[in-house]
């Protein structure tokens, strides 16, 4: 068997892994019982460079230099691991079969898990291959350059079926679920979603009641569009819970571990979709089902926390996962074009096409930095990556299915037809934009998240207002960094001692857009204070220059490493990433001028008033042209 040899490739030397569970234990901590003083963050303050950039501040902790965290026997053992893998998606997986037949055939299992895919993150004490995230990046990458539908089950499995027993189980849980988990005897599944919550998590509506001897729970309601949820063993489910209180009953979030043999867990038909077919996919009922009190993940009232946590610790996955499905297209778009004759050239001698191919190896260079940097950083231990994470989840989403797109178009007649396997890979991508928190929520949660960390300073200014004398030089420090700003005397944050000479220019570009972005979330705070939350035109906008910004200085700091160390690409990535500056310094000035912008925001009203109309109406409100 496959997986007992490639735990034992696994030494115990990998010096910069740190064990899982305690690492997960840390990131649902609060701030407080952080106790590494360099990953702490108190009160106020965070080392997540978007977080800061919604102060106008650069900090550079987790940007500057590009996390180099794996040793090289790390990645001795990395390269060893992916051969069986590789080898299996090559030679015995066929992606096309599992899309007609709409499952994963019971041997294709059987092969994962005795390869260890079901246990990529499982410590080895559990049984599993015990990777660290930026392995486990490189793990899934190889996944989505292959088949999306089976990325689907493992990830469903694993980054967020079980992850909750990683990151908030005891001792006893994992012990008991972990072992069966990670060899893939036992499959999970992570059920949140209902028929009337979506993206509305705390609206859920299934019900867990404590028994009266607190033995067990019994759990009632139903979930929805659930990942394995036709073949899993072992789901992790969350319910509201009653709780008795001195101000009456309140009912608090929970997460619990429920297995399909406690009885009253069942499931409806696979779902028909439009892509990711060979992923099960199903509705999942819970009646009477009674779930032993050991089996609750962490306390009562936690349930919202945990879900949100496991989201968060999976979504850097995504992007991984992506890099790779972008990969091959470029691959095989690039193949066409070199060898497609048309009116007496290859196409690739066309601008049209050579702007096509430059522009998806740009987008797939971008989602493949995001991916390592949030890996990185969270394996050397930070735990404030939330907005990163989100980011580069909507970056890749996003960034692929514009790829795969391309692709399809450079292939022309050829990219539609089924033998490419491009059609395959784009009906599976449409769905990485909805689930795990869809596009426009995390972009809402980007937005608001960073402004609310930016209102704090607001009001911490207003407090010291208060008692002038005691906070004199506060208030004189921002005093004079705003008459400098109106003045245009300001300097924006510099990067130049971040980043290669080569792109001096572009380390300017940023240090604007972090300027005016600060200048703009400062404005917006003041305009509209908590009323900003009903301000979706602008807070979109906002998450998209500072989706702008990330991208920026993440690519700037992964090409200046590829500089300083003549690796053979850098000159290729050079040429990226100033483009790439130039063009999103582009776009960030122009979203944040919107909020300026009396004509652009009269459009919105107009946008606005119009979508009402068209709800009212129940479609487009204009009759034909023809009047019949």
């Amino acid at each position: 068997m496959l997986r007992p040899i490639l735990r034992r490739v696994i030494t115990g030397k990998q010096a910069l892994r740190r064990n899982y569970a305690a690492a997960a234990q840390e990131a649902v901590k609060e701030p407080d019982q952080e106790k590494n003083e360099k990953k702490s963050i108190n009160a106020g303050e965070t080392n997540s460079f978007v977080m800061s950039v919604f102060k106008g501040q650069l900090k550079t902790e987790q940007v500057f230099p590009y996390p180099d965290v794996l040793t090289p026997d790390e990645k001795s053992t990395l390269e060893m691991i992916l051969g069986p893998p590789k080898k299996f998606f090559e030679e015995e997986n066929d992606p096309d079969k599992n899309d007609e037949l709409a499952y994963v055939e019971p041997h294709i299992l059987k092969t994962l898990g005795e390869i260890g895919a079901f246990g990529l993150q499982v410590p080895e004490e559990y049984g599993g291959l015990g990777l660290n995230n930026t392995q486990y990046g490189r793990m899934v990458e190889l996944v989505g350059r292959h088949d999306l539908g089976v990325g689907i089950t493992l990830g469903a499995h694993q980054s967020i079926g079980f992850k909750g027993i990683l990151l908030v189980g005891n001792k006893e849980q994992k012990e008991k679920y972990l072992p069966d988990l990670a060899a893939g005897k036992k499959i999970a599944a992570y059920c949140l979603t209902e028929p009337g919550s979506g993206s509305d998590a705390g609206s859920i509506k299934t019900r867990a009641v404590k028994s009266s001897d607190g033995k067990y729970y019994t759990m009632n309601g139903s979930k929805i569009w659930i990942s394995n949820g036709g073949i899993a063993d072992i789901f992790t489910v969350f319910a509201k819970v009653p709780v008795e209180t001195k101000d009456g009953t309140v009912e608090k979030m929970a997460g619990f571990i429920v297995e399909k043999a406690f009885g009253g867990v069942s499931s409806g038909p696979p779902e028909k979709k439009m892509g990711i077919k060979a992923s099960n996919t199903t509705e999942v009922f819970f009646d009477d089902c009674r779930i032993p009190a050991e089996n609750l993940l962490g306390e009562v009232g936690d349930g919202f926390k945990i879900a949100m946590n496991i989201l968060n610790n999976g979504r850097f996955g995504m992007a991984a996962c992506l890099s790779g499905t972008m990969r091959v297209a470029i691959e095989k778009a690039t193949e066409h074009a070199t060898s497609r004759n048309q009116f007496g050239n290859k196409i690739i001698t066309y601008g049209t096409i050579q702007e096509k191919l430059f522009r998806m190896c740009m987008m797939q260079y971008v989602t493949e930095s995001m991916a390592y940097m949030v890996s990185g950083n969270m394996d050397r231990g930070y735990v404030d990556f939330q907005l990163e994470a989100a980011i580069s989840k909507v970056f890749a989403s996003e960034a692929a299915w514009y790829v795969v797109d391309e692709a399809i178009q450079i292939l022309g007649g050829m990219g539609f037809m089924r033998s490419p396997g491009l059609e395959r890979v784009l009906r599976d991508l449409r769905i990485f934009r909805i689930f795990e928190g869809t596009n426009d929520i995390l972009r809402l949660f980007v937005a608001l998240t960073g402004l609310q960390h930016a209102g704090g300073h607001l009001k911490e200014l207003q407090k010291a207002f208060k008692n002038p004398t005691a906070n004199l030089g506060l208030i004189l420090d921002e005093g004079t960094k705003r008459a400098k700003r109106v003045m245009g005397l300001s300097s924006p944050p510099s990067i130049s001692h971040y980043i290669h000479a080569n792109f001096s220019d572009s380390g300017v570009l940023l240090s604007k857009c972090i300027e005016a972005f600060g200048v703009a979330v400062e404005e917006l705070l003041i305009k509209h204070g908590k009323n900003i939350i009903n301000e979706q035109f602008l807070l979109n906008r906002l998450a998209n220059s500072a989706i702008d910004i990330y991208a920026m200085t993440t690519i700037l700091s992964r090409a200046t490493d590829s500089l300083n160390q003549n690796i053979p690409s850098a000159s290729y990535e050079e040429k990226l990433v100033n483009v790439y500056c130039n063009e999103a310094s582009e776009r960030v000035f122009q979203n944040l001028g919107v909020f300026k912008s009396g004509t652009k925001l009269k459009n919105f009203d107009f946008m606005k008033a119009t979508a009402l109309d068209v709800a009212s109406i129940g479609g487009p409100v204009q009759i034909n042209p023809l009047g019949v």
